[in-house]
């Protein structure tokens, strides 16, 4: 999976030997030697993450990283600060900045690969994500509520056969607010689903199993397949610690473990699954809203004409009628104009409860729009459809509606409209046009009827 990386830094010799790394990888490099040539870089070439030296003159990198930050444009590209600094409080103010990691100078190979190479997986899911959740709902996240819920404490879990090393692990982590359990703690891994686990800590250097094979299971099995995978491995098996990264893993840190780069990463893991989960609800969230009519739960307009065009066809090529039928509350006006309309809005999700009620599991009801309903009725041949749409009328004729805080009871009736395909020539335009000639008969008629182009 290849990237453009954007190197910031203000010593050319720098630049150039990341972008050597980088393009031996083959990774496209994009430079800038100082901070406002960085932001405008990044705004207009929107690189996939951004490799950001700290120790610049004038903006230096925690500064550039705020701005990034701040901006909509850029907000969601990955920064890694780069810096000689070593200390904890140089870290930690990376990261209040906004930045996603950090590489320490001399830059190591395998760290910066390994680092390069998560933040791609993480990027491919993400940026999927926003765009299919922009699709389907054309906003964004609000960022403060986002970093609240991100920056949660985690759930852990230590996979370690020692027991005195994941009971330090687990000490630094829960100092730090974390919750964790080690499996020495659990007894066994059976049930991982049911603690519901942010990350999982795996050891590479366990003797008593496999922790690749462990590592595979896990992000092959459905309950744990989104839970991020930290390794911990020796500087000296870097090749299963890569193999690691290939099967799924998000992260590596290597022995001996420095306190406060386990805790900046398991920060780092936590914020981007909490992230992804967000969002994955955003966009099922826009899905379920892309479809369903919110006053009623019902489908709306555009499922049903989806669903229509797919059971037509099926019809047309062999398959068994497709009948719809279109009801209508009678005199619904009156009821707005009587009982205001929360009470008319009252109605029409009764209505569709009833619906509901009185359908198949096959059937699909929707509400294109005001007071229409639509029900498809897969399967379903013209004398079939007109019993169950008679039936649904007495459904809803039958008791009184309550509605309002007083309790009043407002009887209501439909009228309904009933067609079937028919034919190979036959459109959804068509189909509905006569449901609706139907229904128009059974107004003109008397109201609280069902007439029928289909039987």
């Amino acid at each position: 999976m290849s990237a453009r990386i954007l190197v910031v830094d203000d010593i050319e010799a720098n630049r150039r030997l990341l972008q050597a790394k980088l393009e031996a990888q083959y990774y496209t490099v994009i430079q800038a030697e100082n901070g406002p040539q960085a932001l405008e870089v990044a705004r207009k070439e929107l690189p996939d993450i951004i490799l950001l030296d700290v120790m610049m003159p004038g903006m230096d990198g925690y500064e550039v990283c705020r701005r990034l930050k701040e901006d909509q444009a850029t907000a969601f590209i990955p920064v890694v600060m780069v810096t000689a600094l070593s200390d904890t409080e140089d870290r930690v103010r990376g990261l209040e900045a906004g930045a996603e990691d950090f590489l320490t100078k001399p830059v190591d190979d395998f760290a910066l690969m390994s680092r390069v190479g998560a933040l791609m997986r993480y990027n491919a899911v993400a940026s999927e994500l926003r765009q299919r959740q922009a699709n389907g709902l054309g906003g964004g996240l609000d960022h403060e509520s986002t970093k609240e819920e991100t920056d949660q404490p985690a759930r852990i879990f230590i996979v370690d056969d020692n027991p005195r090393a994941s009971a330090r692990l687990a000490s630094v982590l829960r100092e730090a607010g974390h919750t964790v359990v080690t499996l020495a703690e659990a007894g066994s891994m059976s049930g991982l689903a049911s603690l519901g686990v942010d990350l999982m800590i795996l050891s590479l250097p366990s003797k008593s199993f496999d922790a690749l094979k462990l590592c595979a299971h896990f992000k092959v099995t459905e309950a744990t397949r989104a839970v991020s995978i930290l390794l911990i491995c020796d500087p000296d098996d870097r090749v299963r610690a890569a193999k690691g990264l290939e099967i799924g893993a998000s992260d590596v840190i290597l022995t001996p473990v420095d306190k406060q780069e386990l805790l900046v990463r398991v920060r780092t893991q936590a914020r981007r699954a909490r992230y992804i989960e967000m969002l994955r609800r955003r966009v099922d969230k826009g899905l379920e809203l892309s479809v369903i009519d919110q006053l009623t739960g019902l489908y709306n307009r555009r499922y049903m004409m989806g669903q229509l065009h797919q059971f037509m066809q099926r019809s047309v090529m062999g398959g068994k009628p497709v009948s719809v039928m279109m009801a209508d509350i009678d005199h619904f006006k009156s009821v707005n104009d009587t009982y205001g309309h929360d009470a008319g809005d009252e109605v029409l999700q009764e209505i569709a409860n009833r619906l509901r009620e009185n359908v198949r599991p096959m059937d699909i009801v929707c509400r294109p729009g005001g007071e229409e309903f639509l029900v498809i009725m897969p399967e379903t041949p013209g004398d079939r459809a007109c019993a169950a749409a008679e039936r649904i009328r007495r459904a809803v004729a039958a008791s009184p509606f309550i509605v309002g805080k007083a309790g009043l009871n407002i009887q209501i009736t439909v009228s309904v409209g009933v067609s079937t395909i028919a034919g190979e020539q036959d459109t959804i335009a068509d189909l509905t046009k006569r449901a609706d000639q139907a229904l128009y008969q059974a107004k003109t008629t008397g109201r609280n009827r069902v007439e029928s182009t289909a039987a």
